[in-house]
């Protein structure tokens, strides 16, 4: 019989059971060393394909559209193409220790580039949509060796920031461009023509990848300042498509609909490692993924074409998804809906479990985890709202933390403090030196960043992000309880709620609001509404402003940063509308600062050059009581 997990050594051809505490330490009593079947990525991608050779790695739908001719690749096919592209990063020059970073959308040589790189030596995904000067930090804090990326196809930007930045990376020895022309004279080479003369059954050098050994850079900023990069090994990875691959019961032949990017390890990791050495297939949705609306509108004729197993994503691609009329598609193959990257509203989640009568499994963690680090067991009640227990072999703690993040005390059942955790998964530390300072509580123990509790029975329940806590008159505000009230509202598609700074208050809580298609509704209404749901009245927002659509993250969280810029820029407008003048405008912007986190920027325009000091006096009046940083430009 074909074992269940062809990472783990020791299971057999049924799943184990977690349905109790007790079931769970017995299978942790074996050491996990013991249990884990695969060292590097690379042998845990030629163990998956192991179990059927010919069945399908990869399906690409170039169009997302059901009725599109994919292009199929076998797991025969896909172990070969990595081998090769690593062969081919090993011909320019790359060894263990060298980087290779890549600028690519969802396209089939992505898959073929991230692992072949972390075979030859260390990947470094970037986000192509990060505007140039961002990309180019990132590629020089990673030391970029050889840059793999998108060439001069239409639609899309890559090529022309490659060209911005190239001069700019000092240890840049060649980029291999995918979809172009090798250019020997710029050091340019074609991977798809000279990616075919490499080797596809061996390594070149024969290279042995430890666990140990650094397998790729993910960047968790990379917009203001130096940006951070998680270390991983490669047992960091492989524990993340072990631990996956387990508690999903990813079943080797399954297929499972693909559209979070590369650049992050919910699409690198837990999707895309976990399914393929498992054995199963992943059907990418054109190379934009979740981001093509198209996507999104065939959802369910996708679900009944290819038949998913688990159908998962990001809260607003779950959301999203809700609105589509499932209109008599088969969606019967589906027996678990999952979720993570932020938290799933639970009215979502109840949909889901009454819509199709299937758990809704939560999931949590962190890049600096390697991903999911906790999820709701499938053999045990699921508390929607909850983010479930640690995948085995992990743990977590709620602390106390003191001013330079270390941890105090170990918070009591039910009582909330910072998210810290521990296991094979979690990181050893960023690139850098100088982000490691707050970033562990205690010694392997990661800072979260995030508030939670634990409750007697061991569930994680997240409660917010820690800078997401709106601080109103000394009093701490959980913005997710109120966002729980807004999604409960039949008209409420998404909904964000920030801090907006107060001049007396500090912060006040303001609701950023998209509606459902076709849905209307009073924001009187919709407030009245949240105010019979939000049991603290000082937590209810003091205004709703409707939006098209919220600010997403590339992988589609939503982007608070930007509501809170927003909401600053309209409070500092308002209070200096008394200084504009027909000669003289003042315009306001608010952004990112690498000093102060976030800054507002009055530019003064018109103002004679002996009057500047009284306008800036008057601004600094005005602004100084504000918790943000202001500075005054004169143009």
């Amino acid at each position: 019989m074909r074992p269940a997990h062809p990472l783990d050594r020791l299971i057999g051809d049924e799943w184990p059971a977690f349905a109790s505490d007790a079931q769970l330490r017995a299978f942790e009593a074996t050491p996990y060393a013991e249990r884990i079947a695969a060292q590097s990525t690379y042998e845990a991608l030629q163990r998956g394909a192991a179990c059927d050779p010919d069945a399908d790695a990869i399906v690409f739908l170039p169009q997302a559209e059901p009725d599109d001719t994919p292009m199929r690749i076998s797991h025969r096919q896909f172990v070969g193409r990595v081998t090769q592209a690593a062969n081919l990063f090993t011909e320019l020059g790359v060894g263990p220790g060298d980087v290779v970073s890549l600028l690519l959308p969802l396209v089939p040589q992505s898959f073929f580039c991230l692992f072949g790189a972390e075979a030859a030596g260390i990947a470094n995904p970037v986000n192509p949509l990060l505007e140039a000067g961002q990309i180019a930090e990132i590629l020089r804090a990673a030391n970029t060796k050889v840059l793999v990326a998108l060439g001069p196809v239409p639609g899309t930007d890559i090529w022309a920031k490659v060209e911005r930045i190239r001069d700019q990376l000092p240890g840049l020895k060649a980029i291999v461009v995918v979809g172009g022309e090798s250019d020997p004279a710029r050091a340019v080479h074609g991977f798809d023509a000279l990616v075919d003369r490499q080797p596809a059954d061996r390594l070149l050098g024969g290279r042995q990848i430890a666990a140990s050994d650094t397998a790729a850079y993910f960047h968790t900023g990379g917009t203001t300042g130096m940006p951070k990069l998680v270390r991983h090994t490669h047992g960091n990875q492989v524990y993340q498509a072990w631990a996956v691959g387990l508690m999903l019961r990813v079943r080797a032949g399954a297929p499972l609909l693909f559209g979070l990017p590369l650049f992050h390890v919910g699409g690198a990791l837990t999707q895309g490692l976990a399914q393929l050495s498992a054995g199963g297939a992943i059907v990418v949705l054109s190379p934009s993924g979740w981001r093509n609306p198209v996507a999104v509108r065939n959802v369910w004729r996708l679900v009944e074409r290819f038949r998913p197993e688990v159908f998962g994503g990001v809260p607003t691609v779950l959301g999203a998804a809700l609105n589509v009329p499932v209109d008599g598609a088969d969606v019967s193959s589906i027996r678990i809906c999952s979720g993570g990257g932020s938290a799933i509203p639970v009215p979502i989640g109840r949909a889901y479990a009454q819509r199709f009568e299937v758990p809704v499994v939560e999931v949590y963690g962190m890049t600096e985890t390697s991903s999911v680090h906790t999820l709701a067991y499938l053999d045990r009640p699921i508390r929607l709202g909850s983010v479930g227990h640690p995948v085995p072999y992990s743990r977590v703690r709620i602390v106390e933390v003191d001013a330079e993040g270390r941890a105090t005390r170990d918070c009591a059942v039910g009582e909330s403090g910072v998210v810290a955790m521990s296991g094979p998964g979690v990181f050893s530390g960023y690139l850098s030196d100088s982000h490691n300072r707050e970033a562990f509580v205690a010694p392997g123990w990661v800072n979260s960043g995030d508030l939670g509790r634990l409750d007697a029975e061991g569930y994680l329940w997240i409660t917010g992000r820690a800078k997401d806590l709106i601080i109103r008159g000394g009093h701490n505000i959980d913005p997710m309880a109120i966002e729980e009230v807004f999604f409960q509202h039949p008209a409420v598609a998404q909904a964000s709620v920030v801090g907006q700074p107060d001049v007396y208050a500090g912060e006040l809580p303001i609701a950023f609001v998209q509606l459902k298609p076709g849905a209307a509704v009073e924001a009187a209404d919709l407030l009245a509404f949240v105010a019979a749901g939000t049991p603290e009245r000082a937590a209810l927002p003091v205004e709703v402003l409707f939006v098209e659509a919220l600010p997403l993250t590339a992988v589609g969280k939503v982007f608070k940063p930007a509501l809170r810029w927003q909401a600053a820029q309209r409070v500092a407008l308002r209070l200096l509308s008394d200084l504009q003048r027909a000669d003289r405008e003042l315009t306001v912007e608010v952004g990112a600062h690498a000093l102060h986190g976030s800054l507002v920027t009055v530019a003064v325009t018109g103002a004679a050059t002996g009057d500047r000091e009284s306008v800036a006096r008057q601004i600094d009046e005005r602004l100084d009581p504000l918790v943000l940083k202001h500075e005054t430009v004169w143009r």
